[in-house]
């Protein structure tokens, strides 16, 4: 029983011997506390204690991440000054922007400005700060303090973990704040994340759900937390 990641309300009655009144009351207060409540029980909940490099994530989930950008570029209107954020998955939609279309772009990740630099159309601004190696990022004071000076039409944003009710998390202390600033910055956020990253938890919180105004993901993701998320009034989109 203890190794299992599901577990049924029955099972637990039958272990505990208590009721299975008493088991769904215990379950419902302790839905994201360790655990995610599903119908007819519950599904252990998996904790990110840390990430690959952000050049090792660029081969997982590749055509899942494509798709992702695909539907993230349509939303960009020539014009626009946009937001991306370091990650595997924005960097793909910076890759995806199609030439010629005149944008401003901002970001604080070195793929991303490096993908962007020689397209005479897109006006860059980079985000500078305390450079993380593994995610070829700026994060910390100096980038939040920048932050704070920029708006923009749309922030695409990657997230390391999405629960309904923990919110985004993230496993990196010193990036966390330099998030937060991100997804107070733009008119909409939009998270882009592959479905590997719903229903987990890291160990730094970052922001409820509701910081951002819709997500962006492949068809993989768990259609209950689909629609929780959906009940919450963000939209989100599968591709």
């Amino acid at each position: 029983m203890l190794e299992k990641r599901r577990v049924t309300v029955l099972e637990l009655s039958t272990l505990m011997a208590v009721s299975e009144a008493t088991v769904r009351r215990d379950l419902d207060e302790l839905d994201g506390q360790g655990l995610r409540r599903i119908h007819g029980g519950a599904i252990a909940i998996e904790i990110f204690l840390s990430e690959p490099p952000v050049l090792q994530r660029v081969v997982d989930q590749t055509e899942n991440k494509r798709r992702i950008a695909r539907a993230a570029v349509r939303r960009v209107q020539d014009g626009d000054t946009i937001f991306i954020s370091s990650g595997s998955t924005t960097l793909e939609i910076a890759r995806q922007l199609p030439e010629g279309k005149r944008l401003t772009v901002i970001s604080n990740s070195l793929p991303v400005v490096n993908e962007l630099a020689g397209r005479s159309s897109v006006e860059l601004v980079v985000v500078g700060g305390m450079f993380r190696p593994g995610e070829l990022s700026m994060v910390g004071h100096p980038a939040e303090m920048a932050l704070r000076d920029f708006r923009a039409d749309l922030a695409f944003m990657g997230m390391r973990a999405i629960h309904p009710r923990q919110g985004f998390t993230n496993d990196y202390l010193p990036e966390i704040q330099t998030d937060r600033s991100i997804l107070s910055m733009a008119s909409r956020v939009i998270i882009v994340a592959d479905h590997t990253k719903f229903g987990r938890v890291c160990s730094v919180f970052v922001a409820p759900v509701t910081a951002a105004h819709s997500i962006i993901t492949d068809d993989g993701v768990d259609p209950q937390i689909v629609q929780e998320l959906s009940a919450m009034g963000i939209t989100v989109e599968t591709v």
